[in-house]
């Protein structure tokens, strides 16, 4: 079959069905799209941030000083990140499914960059440019409750338009198109969060934390100066993500030959580009 990329031909053509039982069980994983994200603080140090975001920040702290105790500059450290208001996008990656001779495959590209308008803004071209926009369902890991409106209140701050798969706000959440492991594992039961990892280990899955977590990305990022060890991890997290979802699916496991990652790094001081395959 080939690269499903090439042939001048956009990914997720339409897809008919009819009656579920009348294809292939497994025919709908072509329709997806599987998405991870990694954050960041907006600035490395409390002191480099504007002194209007720091009294915004002082608001935030108070609530969530109610369950933290800590230093206003240590809980930006530390914090931040999470919130789209005081925290960046620096990786995103994308996976998804597609067949050679009747096996299925996984090929995940993670793209990472200092400068979170241009990734924002290539993510948004990828979108419109290679896949059918009426024919998109993402699935992440907690997505409804962070990746999508992370990604898309950061798109909007930095004016960027959001593609037609993205344009969510005031959706009721029955007519929320995109799909979330998290939700699908909870069967209805909104009592507590149970992480990607958590899912991995009780499918027996390689856990996406063999080497850092989301907690320390931020040092990864900051201190280490290492993009390319977050775009790693993020598409651990894709593939994590993929492999949990086919398992609540009752579907068959990839086979680890059949997993494709890729690394797309552009480094603002010189805007070059790095592709390392696996």
């Amino acid at each position: 079959m080939g690269d499903p990329e090439l042939g001048g031909r956009k990914i997720f053509e339409p897809i008919f069905i009819k009656t579920y039982t009348s294809l292939k069980k497994d025919l709908f994983l072509k329709q997806l799209l599987f998405i991870d994200i990694e954050t960041v603080r907006a600035e490395a140090t409390w002191e480099t941030l504007s002194l209007g975001m720091q009294q915004q920040w002082i608001r935030k702290a108070l609530s969530l000083n109610q369950h933290e105790d800590l230093p206003i500059p240590e809980l930006y450290r530390e914090r931040a990140g999470i919130y789209a208001e005081f925290g960046k996008v620096i990786c995103i990656s994308l996976g998804f499914f597609y067949q050679v001779e009747g096996v299925w495959h996984f090929k995940v590209k993670a793209y990472a960059h200092h400068d979170e308008q241009l990734l924002l803004q290539e993510f948004q071209t990828l979108l419109i440019e290679k896949f059918n926009q009426g024919n998109i369902t993402f699935v992440a890991h907690n997505g409804k409750e962070f990746d999508y409106p992370y990604l898309c209140r950061r798109m909007l701050v930095h004016q960027i338009e959001l593609p037609p798969c993205l344009q969510l706000s005031g959706k009721k959440p029955w007519g929320h198109p995109h799909l979330d492991t998290l939700e699908l594992w909870k069967f209805g039961d909104h009592k507590h969060y149970t992480p990607l990892a958590l899912l991995a280990e009780i499918f027996n899955i390689p856990s996406p934390k063999d080497d850092i977590d989301g907690s320390q990305v931020g040092r990864v990022y900051y201190e280490e100066k290492n993009l390319q060890r977050i775009a790693r991890y993020c598409n651990q997290d894709v593939v994590t993500t993929a492999r949990v979802f086919l398992r609540l699916k009752q579907l068959a496991d990839l086979e680890e030959e059949h997993i494709h990652s890729e690394y797309e790094l552009k480094h603002l001081e010189r805007h070059t580009v790095q592709q390392i395959n696996t």
